[in-house]
């Protein structure tokens, strides 16, 4: 029901995850990231508690490989999860259980994994993996060239309702979570054209956070 990669940007450390579904609400249950860590998409019949676990072993020093052996010996029912991760150094690992939904598969390279379930075809993961790769520019516009082209590639067998972006870079907390959802129309999209007006404030946001003192005013009924 799901398709999704994690990445990290090798210019910047940033780290991010993509994710789009048919089930509502995908990025709330099954994306992670933790800046100077990782980041992990943990889906198809979702056990939230694997993302964190993994991303607990990567920053207690273990690599992507690793953490995501480690995490298939302890988590429950393993064999319906699909499980992805890349670490601080840009090396991935992929758990894709037997039990998986439908058509599954993944596909994975230096800086970017990508999985999926209930495919339109065992190429999707590919596609994505690819076109991020390729892609150029800011993290968050890599992760949506590579959601579009996962979409172009065929996709889920059924229409997506949900999906989301979420990037770390140095602060503790996400610098960008952006979801969709629920929508009838191309969640993908949907976060696309979110992306699109936060991308230009988010450096703003961040210092508002840091020290407001310096941060710029947007001319808002009350703003400073």
């Amino acid at each position: 029901m799901t398709f999704s990669l994690v990445a990290r940007c090798a210019t910047t450390g940033m780290f991010g995850v993509a994710i789009s579904s048919s089930s509502p609400a995908v990025a709330a249950r099954c994306s992670y990231a933790r800046a100077g860590v990782g980041a992990v998409a943990s889906q198809n019949i979702t056990d939230p508690t694997l993302g964190p676990l993994a991303l607990d072993l990567m920053q207690e020093g273990m690599t992507a490989a690793q953490a995501i052996q480690a995490v298939a010996a302890r988590g429950k029912h393993i064999e319906y999860r699909q499980v992805l991760a890349v670490d601080r150094t840009g090396a991935t690992a992929i758990h894709s259980g037997p039990n998986s939904l439908g058509i599954w598969t993944d596909a994975q390279a230096q800086d970017v994994a990508s999985g999926g379930n209930l495919l339109a075809n065992a190429d999707v993961p590919q596609a994505i993996v690819e076109a991020y790769s390729l892609a150029t520019g800011h993290i968050g516009d890599r992760l949506i060239a590579a959601m579009r082209a996962g979409l172009a590639a065929g996709g889920e067998a059924g229409p997506v309702h949900s999906a989301g972006l979420k990037i770390v870079d140095k602060e503790s907390w996400p610098v960008v979570d952006l979801r969709c959802d629920w929508t009838e129309d191309c969640p993908i999209e949907n976060v696309a054209t979110a992306w699109d007006i936060y991308k230009p404030q988010l450096d703003a946001y961040i210092q508002r956070a840091l020290d407001p003192r310096d941060a710029p005013s947007y001319g808002v009924p009350g703003d400073q």
